[in-house]
């Protein structure tokens, strides 16, 4: 059986290496704690692998698909130039009121748009109003909707960008054919779409630490 502790453990070492102690950050866990948020926030390392995909990317303007707290969104503002801009779409109101507390704290907020209401409507949104195209998008929002938001992700994105998705392996259960559970239905379905999609170029890379056994899909638009 895999050991998870250790997971966590080297997970734990990785943080205490490459991640400095950082009280904004530290405050929005507590603030999204203290406010009843579901506790589905990437984790730190996560969120450096985040900043340093966006870095490596020279990312002007970043959509994030599932704000929640505003964890990774602090992350993927951080990485922005001064003419940076991120737009974030959360469904849940009260959880845009938190992420816009812990983004202001954080001193991010003046680059970072939040966009309250039904994602795929909101995107419907952001292609109407004629948004600039993106150089880079992290979905991490219910995974029923990936497929959809894989779609409208490579709509508004430039050629060459990059889109990310966590939570795609679900500790193993994407093997399942027979699965009821409609989150690793999407995902699965998701998986699919990426691999056969002739607009993307793409792969899966797994993933352990202290949020146990998972895996994000990273895909680039084609020229």
């Amino acid at each position: 059986m895999p050991d998870y502790q250790m997971f966590k453990d080297v997970d734990a070492y990785i943080a205490d290496h490459f991640i400095v102690d950082d009280p904004a950050l530290d405050a929005a866990e507590a603030a999204a704690e203290s406010a009843g948020l579901p506790n589905i926030a990437v984790s730190p390392v996560l969120g450096k692998y985040l900043y340093l995909l966006a870095k490596l990317m020279g990312a002007r303007r970043i959509l994030e698909i599932g704000t929640l707290g505003g964890y990774s969104t602090t992350w993927l503002a951080r990485a922005l130039p001064e003419d940076g801009h991120v737009v974030t779409l959360e469904y849940e109101p009260k959880h845009a009121g938190v992420a816009r507390a812990n983004l202001d704290r954080a001193a991010v907020g003046p680059w970072v748009e939040i966009i309250v209401g039904e994602a795929v409507a909101s995107l419907r949104e952001l292609e109407e109003r004629g948004e600039p195209p993106f150089d880079m998008v992290f979905i991490d929002a219910d995974k029923e909707n990936y497929v959809n938001y894989l779609d409208w992700s490579i709509k508004l994105c430039r050629p060459g960008a990059l889109i990310i998705a966590d939570n795609v392996v679900r500790d193993g259960r994407v093997l399942d054919p027979t699965s009821n559970d409609p989150r690793v239905q999407g995902v699965q379905a998701f998986n699919d779409a990426l691999a056969k999609n002739p607009r993307v170029e793409a792969i899966v890379t797994q993933m352990v630490g202290q949020k146990g056994y998972d895996g994000i899909a990273l895909a680039r638009l084609r020229e």
